[in-house]
C-alpha cells in the first residue's frame, strides 16, 4: 500500500509539474508503529518518590530548569529555562535538585517492558523510544491494545506515566504521541492521517525549529495543511531545496523509516552551564578539561574513538556558535582530545571576552569502532596499561568524583545526564 499523493491541481490545489514527480514512498498497511515517550520524565519521577509534591508544580535543576511537571508548563514553564525566570511565572513552585541515579534506573526498568513487549526497540533516549509491533498479533493482539497493556505497565511496574502514539510510520507516532500528552494514548487510523496531520501547525513538523518556524510564518504558513498545499516547488522558493523536499514529504505523511535496533549514535556530548558572571580563561579551561574527562570515559567505556572535536559556546545574549576540529587519526586519547579541545577555546576567547558566556559544550563526533582502528607502523596492540586506563577503573569502581583535577577542585564537575547505552 502506497502513502496518500498529494491532490491534483483539477482539485484546486497546487501540484508538482509532472517531470518533477517523485516515485511514491512505500508504507505498511496499518498502525503498526509506537512512539512510547514518559511525561515530563525528571519531574515525574521526583513526584513518584515524594508523594508531597504530587499535584503540585515541580521544576527540576538548579541555575537552569532541566524538567518541570505539567503543573509548572501550564503557567508557562519551559525548558532549559532559567531558574529565576521559571519562578516569577510560576512563584508557588517547588525545586528539586536533580538525581541522576533515580533517573537512569527508572530508565533501565521501563525499557525493559518495552523489550518485554517486542524485540524490535529503537531507542531515542532515556525517556522515549520507537516500538515496532507489526508482527505480533497473533500473539498479543492489535497495537491499540499492546499500547494500552504497555502504558498500564509503566505505571504499575514503575510508577510513572507515559504517553503512546500510534501510526504507520515513525514520524506520525512521534507527533500522535505528543498530541496525545499527558497521560495519553493516540492512534492515527492509516484512512484518517491527513485529518489528524494537516490542522496541526507546522512547528510540529520535524526539522520546523524557530528560524524555519518564523519564515514560514512570514509567509502565511502556520498550518501542515497549508505547507502541503503550497507544493515542493512554492517551498523551494522559500526554504531552499533540502528543506522543502524533506518538510513536503512530512506535510504528505511520508517516512519510509524502519524501526532499527541496535543503533549506536553518531557522536557524544556534554555541556556546563556557567551563568552570567565573568569567567577567566582558566576558569573556562579548567571546565573544559572536566567535560574531557568525562567524554573520554564515555568514549573507551563504549569502545568507540572519534576523529572530530566540536566546542559548543552560548553567548550572554544566548546566540550561539561552534567550532570544531578533526585530528589526523581516531583517538580515545584523553590528552589527545584536550588539546584539540584547548586550541579551539583558545581562538574563541576574543568573540567570548567580547560577547560573554553562559554556556560551554563539547561534542566528539566520526565515532568509529576502536577496534575497527586503522594501526600504524610499527603494528602494535594497543596498550591497555595507560593512565587513562588506570583512571577510569578508579572512578568506575569508586565514583566519577574520585578523582579529578586540580583546576576542577571546588567547581565539581557538572550534572552529567544519563544516556542510554551505546
Amino acid at each position: 500500500m502506497f502513502v496518500s499523493d498529494p491532490p491534483s491541481a483539477a482539485s484546486g490545489r497546487s501540484a508538482e509539474p509532472p517531470g518533477a514527480r517523485r516515485p511514491r514512498i512505500t508504507a505498511r498497511a496499518d498502525a503498526s508503529i509506537m512512539h512510547a515517550d514518559l511525561d515530563s520524565f525528571y519531574a515525574s519521577v521526583e513526584q513518584r518518590d515524594d508523594p508531597t509534591l504530587r499535584g503540585k508544580p515541580v521544576l527540576v535543576g538548579g541555575g537552569v530548569v532541566l524538567a518541570a511537571s505539567y503543573e509548572a508548563k501550564a503557567l508557562g514553564v519551559r525548558t532549559p529555562m532559567n531558574c529565576g525566570q521559571a519562578l516569577r511565572l510560576c512563584p508557588h513552585a517547588v525545586v528539586v535538585p536533580p538525581r541522576m541515579s533515580a533517573y537512569a534506573e527508572a530508565s533501565t526498568a521501563v525499557f525493559e517492558i518495552f523489550r518485554d513487549t517486542t524485540p524490535v526497540v529503537e531507542g531515542l533516549s532515556i525517556d522515549e523510544a520507537f516500538l515496532d509491533v507489526a508482527g505480533l498479533r497473533r500473539i498479543a493482539g492489535q497495537p491499540h491494545g499492546i499500547a494500552e497493556r504497555l502504558r498500564t505497565r509503566v505505571r504499575a511496574e514503575v510508577g510513572l506515566p507515559i504517553s503512546v502514539g500510534i501510526a504507520r510510520t515513525k514520524f506520525l507516532a512521534k507527533v500522535a504521541s505528543a498530541v496525545a500528552k499527558p497521560d495519553g494514548l493516540r492512534l492515527v487510523e492509516p484512512d484518517r492521517e491527513l485529518e489528524f496531520l494537516h490542522p496541526l501547525p507546522v512547528e510540529r513538523l520535524w526539522g520546523v525549529g524557530v528560524v524555519t518556524s518564523a519564515t514560514l510564518h512570514e509567509h502565511g504558513i502556520t498550518r501542515v495543511g497549508q505547507l502541503a498545499e503550497l507544493g515542493e516547488s512554492g517551498l523551494r522558493a522559500i526554504l531552499g531545496p533540502a528543506a522543502a523536499r524533506h518538510l513536503y514529504a512530512l506535510s504528505w505523511a511520508r517516512d519510509p523509516r524502519r524501526v532499527e535496533t541496535g543503533k549506536r549514535r553518531r557522536s557524544i556530548g556534554a555541556q556546563r552551564a556557567l551563568g552570567r558572571r565573568h569567567r577567566t580563561p582558566e576558569e573556562l579551561a579548567a571546565y573544559l578539561y572536566g567535560l574531557v574527562d568525562r567524554l573520554g570515559r564515555r568514549l573507551r567505556g563504549a569502545n568507540r574513538v572519534c576523529r572530530t572535536v566540536v566546542l559548543r559556546l552560548r553567548f550572554d545574549d544566548f546566540t550561539r556558535a561552534t567550532r570544531s576540529h578533526t585530528l589526523p587519526e581516531a583517538t580515545d586519547d584523553t590528552e589527545t582530545i584536550r588539546y584539540a579541545a584547548r586550541i579551539l577555546l583558545t581562538g574563541a576567547l576574543p568573540m567570548i571576552e567580547e560577547r560573554g558566556i553562559t554556556l560551554i559544550g563539547l561534542a566528539l563526533t566520526n565515532l568509529d569502532d576502536a577496534d575497527a582502528m586503522q594501526l600504524t607502523l610499527p603494528f602494535e596492540s594497543r596498550p591497555t596499561a595507560t593512565l587513562d586506563a588506570a583512571l577510569d577503573d578508579l572512578r568506575r569502581r569508586f565514583g566519577s568524583g574520585a578523582v579529578t583535577r586540580a583546576a576542577l577542585l571546588g567547581r565539581g564537575e557538572g550534572l552529567s545526564v544519563p544516556l542510554l547505552p551505546d
